[in-house]
């Protein structure tokens, strides 16, 4: 039954999330519109947990604009550019809101 759910809200994930980032444009606040797409699908209990945490994650992991501009700025690549884009992100996502 889990990976019937689990594949279900995978199913519906990916193209929403998609096309929450059709415009290219980086989501201010991830946990906030990742809540707001669960609530649009009508997900509750370990569904909408499930989507929510891939949901937040797949945003995490992509590297925002910002910070591959900045490796490339000062021409690192391999290792150091992967290191660079990491700790860029997650000093961006850490950063307090105003």
């Amino acid at each position: 039954m889990k990976a019937l759910i689990t594949a279900a809200v995978l199913a519906f994930a990916v193209p929403a999330f998609a096309a929450s980032h059709a415009g290219g444009a980086p989501m201010k606040d991830p946990k906030a519109s990742c809540e707001a797409m669960s609530a649009e699908k009508k997900l509750s209990g370990a569904a909408k947990d499930s989507f929510e945490k891939k949901c937040i994650s797949d945003h995490s992991a992509a590297p925002s604009a910002a910070c591959e501009k900045s490796a490339a700025d000062k021409n690192l690549s391999g290792a150091a550019k992967d290191s660079h884009i990491k700790k860029c992100t997650a000093d961006a996502m850490a950063a307090p809101k105003k």
